[in-house]
């Protein structure tokens, strides 16, 4: 797993060749800061509790190219993440932020050029410093999901996706494959060749109405197309 080989990426590929291989898909719709920001990158992660302390203690235990995952619970009521956070783990060699939360000081933020994704913005800070939980640098619920440092987090125009790091390079291989069919597809469609065409979906239909349970997406694999996964 390399940036490099994620930019030529997207994580609908990604996404998709989980969906092949049977691993989780555990994504959430997370905005970036900038406009088309992406990154990806270990998971560093950091439950928030109402200070900046934990943020700083998970990165200094960060390593270069990691990506602090911050967990403020979803909360619209305040940020929790601001320009300066940003800037310590820019300074750190981090790779970038993702927030299950709000971030404030967006002109700031997108200054330091750091790739940031969260729920949107606020102006106010943190309301009140509660307990913190135990677990607070070992792993960070984002969404439905709970992640740690065994994961990989890629970050891109259409969301958040969570990777465990034991499949990473399987999965960025099958994604290339489904990328490349992809393309092919297209380029074929602006050629003059309709999709309907290149899926056979005439001898789909026909095949369905003998097979009533057939899915198109068994037909695709037969087919060689990439259409849903």
């Amino acid at each position: 797993m390399t940036p490099d080989r994620f930019a030529a990426l997207t994580n609908a590929h990604l996404t998709d060749a989980c969906v092949r291989t049977g691993v989780p898909v555990r994504c959430v719709s997370l905005r970036a800061v900038a406009a088309g920001s992406r990154v990806i990158g270990r998971v560093a992660p950091a439950r928030h509790a109402g200070s900046v302390d934990v943020f700083l203690e998970a990165i200094g235990e960060a390593r270069p190219g990691d990506v602090l995952v911050v967990d403020n619970g979803g909360r619209l009521d305040h940020a929790c993440v601001g320009d300066l956070v940003v800037l310590e783990a820019q300074a750190a060699g981090l790779a970038g932020v993702v927030v299950w939360g709000l971030h404030r000081d967006t002109v700031d933020v997108v200054a330091t050029g750091l790739p940031v994704f969260s729920l949107g913005a606020i102006p106010t800070g943190p309301l009140a410093v509660e307990p913190r939980p135990a677990d607070a640098l070992t792993t960070a619920t984002v969404g439905p999901w709970e992640v740690g440092r065994d994961d990989v987090v890629a970050a891109d125009e259409d969301g958040v996706l969570f990777l465990p790091a034991d499949r990473v390079e399987d999965l960025f291989t099958l994604a290339e494959s489904i990328r490349d069919t992809e393309r092919a597809q297209a380029a074929r469609i602006t050629g003059g060749v309709t999709l309907r065409e290149q899926v056979r979906f005439d001898t789909y239909l026909a095949r369905r109405r003998a097979e009533p349970d057939l899915t198109f997406r068994a037909h695709l694999r037969t087919v060689g197309g990439a259409v849903e996964e």
